[in-house]
């Protein structure tokens, strides 16, 4: 019979990823630092005995997009069988940006976002965009439900051509389609990504802008970022705070919250991160072991 004085955890990645993830590591040693009994487990892996886990919580599960079908089946059934982090209802929700228009509905400062639909007009969908975004020079054509940069392209909003060809290429996969004006601030200033455990903020970081004018989509797992130590600015916090106060949920086990600064310099929400972020505890002293004291402390 197992002794039941340490929580015993999966960290949940992909065979494609946990190489890749840098995060693994200095999570497993602040785990076991505190006592838990820690294994990291492929989602895909029919040989893992989820419910021999008290805590099954994702972290590099970055194959999920190709495979949003099969993911939350897997998803469901790990939930009967364990505590899943962060919990179906909200994963369901985050794997598709759509979530945007909600947030912005509850008064949340977005990056402004537009969706083309699976069978929607393409042609009139851009033309309708371009028109609602005339000082735009730029804009980002991104699928609705994806990671890591893959798939999204920053293109002139004369280049129409190619905008409607990269929209039907997503559309043809039956993918919706988001689209947003690209907001220069970013070549300067980058993004601002801010870190909360069990709710609370912990750390931030700087990501470097990613999208060339004219440059081929990732097909990797993710797009190389440059990643450095960043201070949260006071709106920065403000804005991030909102943000979780606005989903449907509680606020959850961990979050991310990437903001960009918007033509007037006001910060906006440029995703919501919650299934499998990238929580960099390499550019934050003692964020590893943060987590792993609110992961201990999560009711199971």
């Amino acid at each position: 019979m197992r002794r039941r004085h340490s929580k015993r955890i999966a960290l949940v990645s992909a065979a494609v990823a946990q190489d890749l993830d840098e995060d693994l590591a200095p999570l497993i040693a602040a785990l076991r630092a505190v006592g838990a009994e820690v294994e990291v487990a492929n989602w895909d892996d029919a040989q893992v005995t989820w419910g021999s886990y008290d805590l099954a919580l994702l972290r590099s599960t970055w194959d999920y997009t190709s495979r949003l079908g099969e993911f939350l089946i897997w998803a469901q059934r790990v939930s009967t069988l364990t505590n899943l982090r962060n919990p179906l209802p909200l994963l369901r929700w985050n794997v598709d940006k759509h979530y945007l228009t909600q947030l912005a509905a509850a008064g949340v400062a977005i990056v402004p976002s537009e969706f083309v639909e699976p069978g929607q007009d393409a042609v009139a969908a851009l033309e309708g965009f371009l028109g609602a975004h005339a000082r735009s020079a730029e804009l980002v054509v991104k699928p609705s439900i994806g990671a890591g940069s893959r798939d999204a392209e920053r293109h002139q909003r004369g280049a129409r051509a190619a905008i409607v060809t990269h929209v039907q290429r997503l559309q043809d996969a039956k993918r919706g389609v988001l689209l947003q004006p690209y907001l220069d601030r970013v070549d300067d200033h980058g993004e601002t990504a801010l870190i909360f455990f069990a709710g609370c903020y912990s750390h931030a970081v700087r990501k470097g802008p990613l999208l060339r004018v004219g440059g081929a989509s990732s097909s990797a797992l993710f797009a190389p970022e440059a990643i450095t130590p960043r201070e949260a600015a006071a709106d920065e916090l403000a804005l991030a705070e909102r943000v979780l106060d606005a989903m449907p949920f509680e606020r959850p086990l961990y979050a991310r919250v990437d903001l960009i600064r918007d033509a007037d310099g006001a910060p906006c929400l440029l995703e919501l991160e919650m299934t499998e972020s990238s929580l960099f505890f390499a550019h934050a002293t003692g964020s590893a072991a943060q987590f792993a004291a609110a992961i201990l402390a999560a009711r199971c």
